[in-house]
């Protein structure tokens, strides 16, 4: 699958960057661009069913890791940092285990191999009830989707999924049935599982409960030269909430 991707910087080594679930490339423009400032080229993918990029009735890790492949085939990137954040994460984690050789670095942010319940039920039950054929503005889908979702923080990230729709109104710019139906699947556990010795390092926010004590156990099992960093002050979206720690916390890493 061709993935829609953003591109910051036009020199320098590469930067592979993937979004979580219900993101885009979008979300990290300001960040891909201040890394992109410091000398690498960054690219920001849309994954399946997201943002830009074709939709699919196959929706897994092996699948997205596939498209990530894909991807650094198309671009004949060579050794490219690769970063991912939640669902993203988890891309970049199956992709270092089918393709070890093929990827430097990694960073993971804020997501562990294991699997994890399901807990977007209100969020997806606001987007499928979300009336988009009669939403005037973008302010009717806040107000309605504000039912659904409490965190002003969270209904901005979701909503910006939103466009309009030729015929008035609005759509999502997401396979939502697809999304819905698999979402099980978002949370499920890596496969094909053993050790790869490439350096990655774990950003976990310090509000996040996603990766816990235990979880590092597995990381560390799983690949044996990562380590774990706190970002203060941060939740689940690190790189939102923290935009210069994290990358900081980045680039530290890559000039190790």
């Amino acid at each position: 699958m061709k993935l829609f991707f953003r591109q910051a910087g036009e020199s320098g080594p590469a930067i592979v960057i993937l979004h979580g679930v219900f993101g885009s490339a979008d979300n990290w423009l300001t960040v891909g661009k201040q890394i992109a400032e410091k000398g690498f080229r960054v690219f920001m993918l849309d994954q399946r069913n997201h943002g830009r990029s074709p939709w699919s009735d196959d929706f897994g890790y092996q699948e997205m890791a596939e498209d990530l492949h894909e991807f650094i085939q198309d671009q004949q990137l060579t050794d490219p940092l690769l970063i991912g954040h939640s669902m993203g994460g988890k891309t970049v984690m199956q992709f270092a285990l089918n393709y070890p050789e093929l990827l430097d670095k990694m960073v993971v942010v804020d997501i562990a191999p294991r699997f994890y319940p399901v807990h977007h039920t209100g969020i997806l039950k606001g987007m499928n009830l979300m009336p988009l054929a009669t939403l005037k503005n973008r302010q009717d889908a806040e107000t309605f989707f504000t039912q659904y979702e409490d965190h002003p923080g969270t209904r901005a990230f979701v909503l910006k999924n939103l466009a309009r729709a030729d015929a008035g109104g609005f759509t999502w710019r997401l396979n939502l049935p697809v999304i819905t139906r698999e979402i099980e699947t978002v949370g499920s556990e890596l496969s094909g599982i053993h050790p790869v010795s490439k350096p990655v390092l774990f950003i976990r926010g310090e509000l996040s409960s996603y990766i816990t004590e235990e979880d590092e156990k597995e990381i560390f099992r799983i690949f044996p030269q990562a380590r774990v960093e706190t970002i203060a002050g941060a939740s689940h979206w690190v790189q939102a909430d923290q935009p210069e720690a994290f990358i900081e916390a980045v680039m530290n890493f890559v000039k190790e």
